[in-house]
């Protein structure tokens, strides 16, 4: 038999590629003789960046650049080669992400992705046309205003001044000044790769859904998706275009919205990115079987992530799926999911996730003949 196996990563444990592998090495005990193709997966969030530039035969370019809170973070942007200078592809968590703070230094009001601004800088100094944005696991609820910044807008408030960093001073904006934004801007392709389909603002907006992991209290969460709501306000007047309620706005706190209004970008879901890059179409349509899932499997994960762009594509071509995962939540009808904590508990699961992993597929791989009628 022929095994797509797909993954993501299994956040904080295992990266896509580990992973894809550790699950192969279980099927292996059992099905020798089977054919596994292993396709590491992403969805715009962490990790995107690495999976296309393996892909498409990139390279990685390293620079110093602002952290979330203004302290130089050295990250990488890559460079897939093509036509007209290739393609740059940033991913926003390596200068503006979670990870870049400890837990007690989150802080949306202030966080900035003016280091984003810069990566996507710095690949169209080296010539990208075409830019390729992926958006999650940020820090940050600044609406992009700071990668626009970087890019040469200017936030200003109602004496002229320009504003301070983050989304809590978006209340005070008066103004956008577009004078000094590079003019290379206007000849570079920008796609927003997200993993996610919210708003800029509301109760499922940037602020509401993502703020408190960021570190936002519940009054500072109102604060911030009024703030986007008028920087959103600001940005119809002065620049004429109006995507607050665009699905994928509030990705990466609202960097989707900063996106489509100042780089004339366009959002896609990023699993449709990547999977049109590793041609997964035509994998799944040469499988027998296919696996996917993500660490943890749940309502969120049918909303623009890996295995929902995978379970859709697979169901489209008729082929078998199923999910394996470190924790399952939902249980879609007649897909098969598989879960570590439920296979070798939780403390297995977590201390030794490559053990598990390769356990639950060598399990799985016995049970072949469910799993290929368990979506048929």
């Amino acid at each position: 038999m022929r095994i797509l196996v797909a993954p993501d990563k299994f956040r904080g444990t295992l990266t896509a590629r580990q992973a894809a592998e550790a699950f192969a090495t279980g099927w292996r005990r059992t099905r020798p003789g089977d054919e596994l193709d292993l396709v590491p997966m992403a969805d715009g969030g962490e990790g995107t960046m690495d999976t296309l530039v393996d892909a498409l035969g990139g390279e990685r370019v390293r620079v110093r650049v602002p952290g979330p809170l203004g302290d130089p973070v050295d990250a990488a942007y890559g460079m897939v080669p093509g036509v007209a200078g290739g393609t740059g592809v940033i991913e926003m968590s390596a200068a503006s992400g979670l990870s870049r703070l400890a837990e007690g230094r989150r802080d949306p009001m202030r966080t900035t992705t003016a280091g984003t601004g810069a990566l996507i800088r710095a690949a169209i100094g080296s010539g990208a046309r075409d830019l390729l944005v992926c958006l999650g696991g940020s820090a940050t609820n600044d609406g992009g205003t700071g990668m626009a910044s970087a890019l040469g807008y200017r936030f200003l408030d109602a004496e002229g001044a320009l504003l301070e960093p983050g989304g809590g001073a978006l209340v005070s904006l008066a103004r956008i000044d577009t004078v000094g934004v590079i003019p290379e801007l206007s000849g570079v392709r920008v796609v927003g790769a997200c993993d996610v389909d919210n708003p800029l603002t509301g109760p499922t907006g940037a602020s509401a859904t993502f703020g408190p992991q960021k570190g936002a209290s519940a009054d500072e969460v109102a604060v911030l998706d009024h703030a986007l709501g008028h920087l959103a306000a600001v940005v119809h007047r002065d620049l004429g275009v109006a995507w607050k309620d665009e699905p994928g706005a509030g990705a990466a706190g609202g960097l989707g919205f900063g996106l489509l209004s100042f780089c004339g970008a366009r959002l896609r879901p990023g699993v449709d990115v990547v999977m049109d890059a590793v041609g997964l179409h035509d994998r799944i349509r040469r499988a027998d079987l296919v696996i996917t899932g993500e660490g943890s499997f749940d309502a969120q994960s049918l909303h623009g992530k890996t295995p929902a762009g995978v379970l859709d594509a697979a169901k489209l071509a008729g082929v078998p799926i199923a999910i394996v995962c470190g924790r399952a939540s939902i249980a879609p009808e007649g897909v098969a999911v598989r879960s570590l904590v439920d296979a070798v508990g939780e403390r297995a699961a977590m201390q030794d996730t490559r053990a598990a992993l390769a356990s639950v597929g060598e399990t799985m791989a016995h049970d072949v003949g469910d799993l290929t009628g368990a979506t048929t």
